[in-house]
């Protein structure tokens, strides 16, 4: 395939994919013609950005669940008497 006045099929993949990277886990930030029209540089720059805050964003979830676990076959239930489920009066 002769590649002198276009992209090769796999140049041409890895701009669709950075794309839609940037679209679908941008955060909805960025739209499609945006994108396709950014700098290559630029959608580096924020594809990184991105991946950055989801790790960051991952970790404090791990770390979260880490903290918060508790011991199995122990059922924890609301907070709430029965009397004040429906807020009747007595």
């Amino acid at each position: 395939m002769l590649t002198f006045f276009g992209l090769t099929p796999q140049y041409r993949k890895n701009i669709f994919d950075q794309i839609h990277d940037l679209v679908y886990h941008g955060g909805g930030g960025f739209i499609y013609s945006e994108v396709y029209n950014m700098p290559i540089w630029l959608r580096k720059f924020h594809i990184h950005k991105v991946s950055e805050w989801n790790k960051k964003r991952n970790e404090e979830m791990k770390k979260a669940q880490k903290g918060n676990s508790q011991p199995l076959g122990k059922a924890m239930g609301p907070n709430i008497s029965p009397s004040s489920t429906y807020n009747f009066k007595k």
